[in-house]
């Protein structure tokens, strides 16, 4: 597709009016997938929590909206009381606090939120497991036992690490994120660049016992929100420590997803689906946020290199914004068609608040020529 002349400068405009429209109703609540219209809520240690906040920081950078910047805080105030209940918390606490916490820190100076990330990065070094060299997903929810359950959102979550290794000069938190991302590089990442959502290992021994399906269609499909999330997740583990085979996982899952995408740049929800799935939802959310990652992955690599990432990612986006796009006043979300759970029918043909942010996200990077990661 053609990519129109000032369609960004349009689409950033509209994420600004829609914000600070929408933000009067959802408040410091924190927003997960929509339901005819409006956003359900989800508690404050839900992985979501981080996505509203992180929203609102974002837009408050650009326009300097007080309202916005007081809503944002009083979302961190909210989050950052789960550290006193964490064993509601798990793996994604870097999407909570990082987007929360961390920007609250950088943009307010605000050293009780510095606080409240430094600890949010003790908790997930404490779910590293030394034996398997992987960080723990999930608490265990019922019957279901996920002590060596690993899986591919939280390469994430890393820069939580990364961030705290270099704001307090330890370099514990580093290494457990590069442990864990070179765990995926050998035991997530495949040949042709696709990756498996959950790799389970015996928790005592560290040995690989299989992969699971988790979001994806089958073991070994391929998960297009999982495909965005590696891609994306390589792209930081590189910007922080400059480690090429990092970089190289990047380029190598970036190829995968762009070489499936279908005519409109937004992929279904898995790229290995049946050839009789006719019928199935795309996922904006997953495009949204390889588009980012995409944007990051151009300023890594030679000026020639980077302008194709940097155009394929402008493509999706322009999708979304023209195709995607929910502008008018009766869609609280931004991005139309995200696919959450199918499995588990959650969020399906729908808006979320992480598909939202990631679209917006993106928008900051092409006005501003690039962003800041935590």
């Amino acid at each position: 597709m053609n990519v129109k002349a000032n369609w960004a400068e349009e689409a950033w405009r509209q994420v600004i009016d829609k914000i600070g429209r929408t933000s009067a109703n959802i408040g410091a609540s924190f927003p997960n997938g929509s339901v005819n219209g409006r956003y359900n809520r989800s508690p404050a240690h839900d992985w979501v929590a981080g996505f509203w906040p992180g929203l609102l920081w974002l837009v408050y950078r650009d326009t300097q909206n007080e309202r916005l910047k007081e809503l944002a805080v009083q979302c961190e105030q909210q989050i950052s009381k789960t550290l006193w209940a964490f064993d509601a918390l798990h793996h994604d606490v870097g999407f909570m606090f990082g987007l929360s916490s961390i920007n609250q820190y950088k943009l307010l100076q605000d050293e009780e939120a510095k606080r409240h990330g430094l600890m949010a990065a003790s908790l997930l070094a404490g779910r590293f497991n030394p034996a398997g060299g992987f960080i723990r997903a999930w608490p265990n929810w019922g019957d279901e036992d996920h002590a060596g359950w690993a899986i591919i959102d939280c390469m994430m979550n890393l820069p939580l690490l990364y961030w705290a290794s270099k704001e307090i000069a330890d370099p514990r938190y580093r290494l457990i994120a590069e442990i864990h991302a070179n765990t995926v590089l050998r035991e997530f990442l495949q040949e042709d660049g696709s990756v498996h959502h959950i790799v389970s290992f015996d928790p005592e021994t560290g040995e690989r016992k299989e992969a699971l399906a988790g979001q994806g269609y089958t073991a070994d499909s391929a998960w297009a929100r999982g495909a965005a999330w590696a891609l994306y997740g390589f792209a930081l583990s590189y910007t922080y420590t400059r480690k090429e085979k990092y970089l190289s996982a990047t380029k190598k899952v970036a190829r995968f997803f762009l070489d499936h995408l279908p005519a409109d740049s937004v992929p279904y929800w898995d790229f290995r689906l049946p050839a009789d799935a006719d019928g199935m939802p795309r996922d904006s959310s997953a495009a949204a946020i390889a588009a980012s990652g995409l944007l990051d992955l151009a300023s890594l690599v030679s000026e020639e290199e980077g302008g194709a990432y940097k155009h394929a990612a402008e493509r999706i986006l322009c999708s979304l914004h023209e195709n995607y796009g929910a502008w008018d006043e009766d869609e609280e979300g931004l991005l139309l068609h995200a696919t959450g759970y199918y499995a588990a029918d959650i969020g399906v043909d729908a808006p979320s608040i992480y598909g939202d942010y990631y679209f917006a996200e993106a928008l900051f990077k092409l006005k501003y020529n690039g962003l800041e990661p935590w």
